[in-house]
C-alpha cells in the first residue's frame, strides 16, 4: 500500500533521516520503534508531507507528491504527537473536520456518511458525552482522543500515528491500541505508528523498522527486528534483561 524508497531528511548540514526504504502492506501493523532523536516523528512528518525529502514515496503504485491534499486525505489519516487549537470549537465540530476530504464537490457540505462516521468515532475513543464540551476545556488525554476521533471519523485506509497514546492513561492506552486493531481487520487497512514502549510494539504490532541516527537497524516481522542483540545494539542496554526486572515487581 506505502513504499518508501531511499528517503534522506536534511535540516542543514544534519541528516534526520539517512536513506530509509520500506513498505507497508495490507493488514500490517508497522510500528517505528528506537531511541530519541532516531528520526521516528520525522518519518511521519515526511509522509505526510510536512518537511521536505529526497527519494520517493509510493501510494498504491504512484508518487504520493502528485496527489491532490483532499485525495490523500481519504487514503492516509495522520495523528501528531502533540495537537493544540486556540479556538472553542465544540469536541465533536473538532471531529467532524475529519468529514473534509469527503465533501462532495466545490465548497460542498454533502457527505452522506459524514454524521455515521463521526457518530461512530465519538463513540469508539468514549467522547459521546463529552461532544458538546470546549476542546479548550478539555484534559490532554480527552484532546488526544478527540484528534484520534478525528482521524477514525475520516475513515482512510492508512492510518499514521506518532505516539498515538503518550498522554492517556492506562485503561485508554489499552482502549486506543484494541481499536486500532480492531480497525486494521478490515479489508484494505494498514497502519504504521512510532511507538516508544516497546511492550506495546511487541503486543500489537505485526511488523517493525527500527531506527538509529536515522538508519535501519533491522526491518521485518516483529519478532525478528526485537531481537536482544538489535535491542542491545541500538540502545546500549540489555533490554531484555531490563524488562524482566519491571515484570518482577508484580509478581
Amino acid at each position: 500500500m506505502l513504499k518508501a524508497n531511499h528517503i534522506t531528511v536534511r535540516y542543514g548540514d544534519h541528516t534526520v533521516v539517512n536513506d530509509l526504504s520500506f513498505q507497508l502492506k495490507e493488514g500490517q501493523w508497522l510500528m517505528l520503534v528506537g531511541p530519541n532523536g532516531a528520526g521516528k516523528s520525522t518519518l511521519i512528518e515526511t509522509i505526510s508531507q510536512g518537511v521536505p525529502y529526497e527519494g520517493s514515496i509510493d501510494l498504491e503504485g504512484k508518487d504520493i507528491r502528485r496527489y491532490r491534499p483532499a485525495q490523500l486525505a481519504r487514503k492516509v489519516g495522520v495523528l501528531a504527537q502533540k495537537n493544540t487549537v486556540g479556538y472553542s470549537y465544540s469536541v465533536d465540530e473538532v471531529v467532524g473536520l475529519g468529514r473534509y476530504a469527503h465533501a462532495s464537490g466545490f465548497l460542498s457540505a454533502r457527505d452522506d456518511d459524514g454524521k455515521d462516521q463521526v457518530e461512530k468515532a465519538l463513540a469508539l475513543t468514549g467522547l459521546t458525552e463529552l461532544r458538546h464540551a470546549s476542546v479548550l476545556t478539555l484534559s490532554g488525554g480527552e484532546l488526544q482522543r478527540t484528534f484520534l476521533a478525528q482521524v477514525f471519523a475520516q475513515n482512510p485506509q492508512i492510518l499514521i500515528l506518532d505516539e498515538p497514546a503518550n498522554h492517556l492513561d492506562l485503561v485508554y492506552q489499552k482502549h486506543i491500541f484494541s481499536l486500532i486493531g480492531q480497525w486494521l481487520k478490515q479489508p484494505g487497512r494498514a497502519v504504521m505508528s512510532v511507538v516508544h514502549d516497546l511492550s506495546l510494539a511487541r503486543r500489537y504490532g505485526t511488523h517493525a523498522v527500527l531506527l538509529n541516527q536515522g538508519r535501519c537497524a533491522a526491518q521485518g516481522a516483529i519478532g525478528d527486528v526485537l531481537t536482544p542483540e538489535n535491542l542491545r545494539a541500538v540502545y546500549d542496554m540489555d533490554v531484555y534483561e531490563w524488562m524482566r526486572e519491571m515484570l518482577q515487581q508484580w509478581q
